[in-house]
């Protein structure tokens, strides 16, 4: 289980983001992933990335 990502922040341009909560769900695993920069964070379901 990893416990960081590579993805680019569109708010400070970092190329890391760590998890910050993961939990199961009826629809799969949901994580939380934050920007260590900034306030900038994404949720995942499954790995599909629910920002938008």
């Amino acid at each position: 289980m990893s416990l960081s990502l590579e993805n680019d922040c569109p708010e400070c341009g970092a190329d890391e983001f760590y998890k910050a909560a993961s939990t199961r769900l009826h629809l799969g695993v949901k994580k939380k992933w934050h920007c260590p920069n900034c306030d900038y964070g994404f949720v995942t379901i499954n790995g599909i990335d629910t920002s938008a």
